[in-house]
């Protein structure tokens, strides 16, 4: 497959680099300050410090999945413009996101009958099971995203900003026949709202948006904030940006359109703050901290909430530590010790598990595109269904019931990346040896 026809004027922009940072830091402090925990009669309790009245506010800002997107869909582009084959980085890109969920993987294959031999409850386990593998949410879209994008970026070059407007309304679409009582297909707009977020970063990166600046920008970010609280007003939309167990919808699982909206607005304030940024990203100390970060993303992402179950593990199961009411003193005096903590342990997951992305080896082999897209739909599949069941098996299943079947999809989906399956050539060898023999055949006949 040649090289595509994309030519970035940038190839390194430490503007993306921090907005990247940023949303992924954003994204463990938010869900390290949620759980409101306590135990009792072994049985975990939780509940969300966000659902207190008025901290809806907050989610409006803290909610930066509509940036992570945003920054992936800019360096996707980036990335594609560079490489020499458009399947070869598909191929790197796809095994690169697979590697570093396999440790996470193994270590809850193994974790729970652990936990249970040293006595630890029943539901806790299956609490922290779920917890564990929720977030996989995320790699599993996006994994649909990063296969889409030599797609994305050919309509990107024919036409332009029409393909997040459409991708936009699609996904307005989806919520008017979500809201007439046809929940299901709701979850159509984990690929309509995230890939028009992402398709926004193809625009920063080869677009008018990149441009932007000062009151234009600010501009930008009051017009996205201002469609989300008339959408909010005009209902039924939720104020808050994050799903709220018990409320009877959620603008994040699945997504609604008014996370598009969301992601304008937090687009432009950033745009407005890029010459801050940009100077903040050439400080030394900054600059050290995303070099050695960049690298580690997906390994932050993904062992952040192991690390809070970690530290609630030994605090509330262990200690009996109960969270205080959210916006109390007590509270705002425990959070930094329990930001701390959780800090601590996923530093040290970290150095464990952080080499697995780190390091990875290159992948040699040309793996035709078809064997890619399986990898990729299969990877995502397998990732959802744990995200769904968790990583613990319920009570009274079988090996079938639990984790198992998804985590061998995973396996299989990581395995297709790396060589290409002799399929082409057997199928060859066969047709070869079919004509032969009917040729034989007809030979004996005559």
């Amino acid at each position: 497959m040649p090289k595509p026809s994309i030519s970035p004027s940038r190839t390194r922009d430490p503007f993306l680099d921090l907005v990247r940072t940023m949303a992924v830091l954003a994204v463990v402090g938010q869900h390290w300050i949620m759980p409101v925990l306590g135990y009792d009669n072994s049985t975990v309790a939780t509940g969300n410090a966000l659902t207190t009245p008025g901290w809806w506010a907050f989610t409006w800002l803290s909610q930066v999945m509509p940036l992570v997107f945003f920054a992936g869909g800019a360096a996707n582009l980036i990335s594609l413009g560079r490489s020499t084959n458009t399947r070869l980085w598909l191929g790197a890109r796809v095994h690169r996101l697979l590697l570093p969920v396999l440790p996470l993987i193994a270590v809850w294959l193994v974790i729970p009958e652990l936990l249970r031999g040293l006595g630890v409850p029943e539901q806790p386990l299956q609490v922290a099971g779920s917890i564990a593998a929720q977030l996989l949410w995320f790699l599993a879209v996006y994994l649909l995203t990063v296969l889409a994008t030599p797609l994305l970026a050919a309509a990107h070059r024919r036409w332009g900003l029409a393909v997040p407007l459409a991708l936009a309304g699609a996904a307005a679409l989806v919520d008017v026949a979500r809201f007439a009582d046809v929940p299901l297909v709701g979850y159509a707009n984990a690929v309509f709202v995230w890939l028009a977020v992402h398709q926004l970063g193809f625009h920063y990166t080869r677009g008018r948006l990149g441009e932007l600046h000062g009151r234009r920008a600010l501009g930008l970010a009051a017009g996205g904030f201002s469609i989300t609280a008339l959408l909010v007003l005009a209902g039924p939309y939720p104020a808050s940006m994050i799903g709220m167990s018990g409320a009877p919808m959620s603008n994040m699982s699945p997504p609604t359109v008014l996370l598009t909206f969301l992601a304008v607005g937090q687009i432009g304030l950033l745009l407005a703050a890029r010459p801050a940024l940009n100077a903040l990203a050439a400080r030394p100390g900054p600059r050290a901290a995303l070099s050695w970060l960049g690298p580690r993303f997906m390994t932050v992402y993904l062992w952040h909430m192991p690390a809070l179950i970690v530290v609630a593990g030994v605090t509330v199961l262990g200690l009996g530590y109960a969270t205080p009411a959210p916006g109390s003193l007590d509270w705002f005096a425990a959070m930094p010790v329990w930001l701390l903590l959780a800090g601590a342990v996923l530093l040290g997951l970290l150095r464990v598990f952080g080499r697995f992305e780190v390091r990875q080896a290159a992948v040699a082999a040309v793996v035709p595109t078809v064997q890619l897209v399986a990898a990729g739909v299969l990877g995502s599949t397998g990732l959802l269904g744990l995200a769904a069941g968790g990583f613990t098996t319920p009570p009274g299943a079988d090996l079938l019931g639990g984790p198992l079947p998804w985590v061998a999809i995973v396996l299989g989906a990581y395995l297709l990346t790396n060589r290409p399956l002799p399929v082409r050539q057997a199928g060859v060898q066969l047709l070869t040896r079919s004509v032969a023999t009917w040729n034989s055949a007809r030979g004996t006949r005559v």
